[in-house]
């Protein structure tokens, strides 16, 4: 959901047409999924509709564009730009309910662009950042779940520790918990700007990462917690393959190892069928690979990093679907 590029690999987009918020990897998304005028294609994190223009631009008539996102302000953004193309079905779900929402071998490409977006990022009414003060909320769907704030008062420090530690990958995780629940015992945390000083006042200078925040990872983490984005993930990633046909892609962008890591074991573990029939002749139909890895992962070039510096991190996977 990242922002910038342009568009080629065939498909003609005027540069006037892409948004202010372009997509990251968006030339190597549009050659992966091969779109074709009268497929049907689902951008399964809509965000601000950068990918899904472009997968539009190449739909003829017959062609069929699915998007799906949990967030009420990116459905509202996608009626208001594509609800009066025929050719476009918008859902307001998270992404593990594909298959529920479309039904089995339904598509010839689906496109998974993890994380938080650029329009999140940027308001602070919606407490994804630091950089500017606001409510610590942090929920992609405002409307369901605990807020972060909500969690880190009800929240052991314990528990607290366990998610900076797991999803924020911070050494110190321990004691910025216990400094979490000391400051929020004498005022609630309620804000981020409150939240990224309390973080980093328990982080020892010597441990502070150059061109980095302290607070960096524990807002991932509480971010990660909130949203259940890791337990989403798993089961998205099963959902889009059922929801594939035979032949049809799976594209899934990453912006750090906790979300590339389950793609990747995802997309090997059905690229290699089943290990007791490896390197076997006449393996059954149920033993024999699901997958076809495409290439190697594939990262932002310079140019675009340079255009938009939260690309740096994208990691994009593509697998096809063999079988059923």
């Amino acid at each position: 959901m990242r922002r910038a590029t342009d568009l080629e690999a065939g498909v003609h987009v005027a540069k006037a047409a892409v948004p202010a918020h372009a997509p990251v990897l968006l030339e190597a998304v549009v050659a992966a999924l091969s779109v074709r005028a009268d497929g049907t294609y689902i951008d399964a994190t809509f965000g601000r509709g950068g990918h899904s223009r472009a997968l539009l631009a190449g739909l003829g008539s017959g062609g069929r564009l699915v998007v799906v996102d949990r967030d009420p302000e990116a459905i509202e953004y996608a009626r208001r730009e594509f609800g009066n193309d025929p050719r476009v079905d918008i859902h307001h779900a998270t992404f593990d309910r594909l298959l529920e929402l479309l039904g089995p071998a339904h598509a010839d490409g689906v496109l998974l662009d993890l994380g938080v977006s650029s329009p999140q990022l940027d308001d602070p009414a919606r407490g994804f950042s630091f950089l500017r003060d606001g409510p610590l909320d942090m929920r992609m769907d405002p409307g369901e779940g605990a807020s972060a704030a909500e969690f880190i008062a009800h929240a052991s420090e314990r528990e607290i520790g366990d998610v900076i530690a797991a999803y924020g990958e911070d050494r110190v995780a321990r004691r910025i918990a216990r400094a979490i629940k000391a400051a929020q015992s004498e005022v609630p945390i309620t804000t981020t700007g409150r939240l990224a000083e309390v973080v980093a006042a328990a982080v020892p200078a010597r441990l502070h990462e150059p061109g980095r925040h302290p607070a960096t990872r524990t807002f991932q983490a509480l971010r990660i917690k909130v949203n259940r984005e890791l337990e989403l993930l798993e089961a998205a990633l099963g959902a889009a393959l059922e929801v594939l046909k035979v032949g049809g892609r799976l594209a899934v962008i990453s912006f750090h190892s906790l979300e590339d890591r389950p793609v990747k074991r995802f997309m090997r573990r059905l690229a290699d069928g089943d290990p007791v029939w490896r390197g076997m002749p006449n393996a059954p139909l149920e033993a024999q690979p699901r997958l076809a890895l495409l290439g190697k992962a594939t990262r932002a070039s310079e140019s675009e990093i340079a255009g938009n510096p939260r690309a740096r991190s994208a990691v994009l996977r593509v697998a096809e679907k063999l079988r059923p």
